[in-house]
């Protein structure tokens, strides 16, 4: 009996959707066999019961024919077809028709744009810079001279893609060139720079091209590039002990100088003269001779670049001239 009059007292707890409030709330609630109860506010617009306004005219259609710009898309932005006063389509036709207008379009939207970058944005933004920059110097005139006092060559790549991202891995790769002559090396030095960078060195066009994608941006790959340079560079200048016991066989290149076909040319060639005649001629001025040079540029040659016909021929030919084989 006590818990059946507390119940009665107590108020009534309405369910959710009529506890809602407002006019929407009460005719839901109210809404019988789909019919609305007399006496209901009925407003007509959104559903939150604001009015909807009139779409307004596109900004294209107010442009003047000299409209600026650059007033338009100052910079980076997404599309907006009110702004865009062009028929552009983009998208999959649908039943073999035509791309979907611009309005409403996601596919323009998505994609990056370059409206911002038009030729007279680009001028304006040359113009700002100007008064930050400095002259071209007038001794810089030539591709000689920038090559001269500017021989390090730095190249990069930038990308652009329609994705969901503007960053390319391919980016961060820094190739640096540079010529071997342009650097302070001596005879020592150059044969140990080429060869600790390898196929590095293009041996025809006396280019080093160091190449670094190991960083994830391209700022630390420049450096890491520079380094791989500096440190080269100072260990080419150093001499270990061991590169004093290095024999002619160890040698990069072959040196005519002090060499075993430079002893035995000049051994044969005091033999003949001494038959011939009996006038004393020195060791230097057989050296200095057209005989002796022309043997010894042939032999320079074959040993270096190899045995070809074109090799092997003027060695044959030096090597006549050389014992006095050509009058018989």
């Amino acid at each position: 009996w006590a818990s059946g009059s507390l119940a009665a007292r107590l108020p009534r707890r309405l369910p959710p959707w009529q506890r809602a409030g407002g006019a929407a709330g009460y005719a839901v609630g109210l809404r019988v066999g789909g019919k609305d109860p007399p006496g209901m506010a009925v407003r007509k617009g959104r559903p939150n019961g604001r009015p909807m306004r009139e779409p307004g005219t596109p900004r294209t259609e107010k442009m003047e024919v000299d409209q600026d710009w650059t007033s338009v898309y100052p910079a980076a932005a997404a599309f907006k077809p009110a702004s865009v006063p062009l028929p552009i389509r983009m998208g999959y036709p649908v039943k073999r028709g035509v791309p979907p207008v611009k309005e409403g379009n996601l596919e323009l939207i998505k994609i990056p744009n370059f409206l911002h970058l038009t030729p007279v944005a680009i001028r304006k933004h040359c113009a700002a810079l100007k008064d930050f920059c400095t002259e071209w110097p007038a001794a810089l005139d030539t591709d000689e001279k920038c090559m001269q006092h500017f021989p390090i060559e730095i190249e990069t790549a930038d990308y652009v893609a329609a994705g969901p991202s503007v960053r390319n891995p391919k980016a961060r790769v820094v190739t640096l060139r540079v010529k071997l002559s342009s650097l302070n090396l001596d005879d020592h030095a150059k044969k140990k720079f080429i060869k600790l960078v390898g196929e590095r060195y293009c041996k025809s066009t006396d280019t080093l091209t160091i190449t670094t994608d190991r960083c994830p941006l391209r700022r630390q790959n420049y450096d890491y590039g520079a380094y791989l340079l500096t440190v080269l560079f100072h260990e080419s200048w150093k001499t270990e002990p061991w590169e004093k016991e290095k024999t002619e066989a160890d040698m990069e290149e072959y040196i005519w100088e002090n060499s075993a076909s430079e002893k035995n040319a000049l051994d044969t060639l005091l033999r003949i003269r001494a038959v011939e005649t009996t006038e004393e001629t020195s060791r230097e001025a057989l050296l200095a001779s057209d005989i002796i040079q022309d043997y010894k540029k042939a032999m320079v040659v074959l040993k270096n670049e190899g045995e070809t016909q074109e090799n092997l021929l003027e060695y044959k030919e030096s090597v006549k001239r050389l014992l006095n084989l050509n009058a018989l």
